[in-house]
């Protein structure tokens, strides 16, 4: 995980007074894992996400859009390697403009730094 949103996550900690055990307990967890993702060894769930958003008053977009913006790169690759599927179907009709938005759509979120 991304050494900058460790440290964003550790600032927006102390910058709102908060002990570890105090977010840990908030998240109904144990300190530990309020100190690994504060040293980015471990990643938080979705609930963890949405969580400490509403605990640091933050949007989700701000507060992990590192994390958004990894996500696109990782998908982007994944796009390039996609496998052509058997014969169409009319259930893949769409297949060839979706995946043609969707690649326009990320490579356009990372170039202008939004997710």
């Amino acid at each position: 995980m991304s050494t900058q949103f460790a440290l964003d996550l550790r600032l927006a900690r102390r910058k709102a007074g908060y002990t570890q055990g105090d977010v840990a307990h908030l998240l109904s967890s144990h300190q530990s894992l309020v100190s690994d993702l504060e040293h980015g060894r471990r990643r938080p769930s979705l609930e963890q996400i949405i969580e400490l958003s509403l605990i640091y008053g933050r949007s989700f977009e701000s507060f992990f859009g590192e994390l958004l913006a990894e996500r696109q790169q990782v998908l982007q690759e994944r796009l390039k390697r996609l496998p052509e599927p058997g014969k169409p179907t009319a259930q893949t009709f769409n297949r060839t403009s979706s995946l043609a938005r969707l690649t326009k759509r990320l490579a356009s979120q990372l170039e202008h730094g939004s997710a």
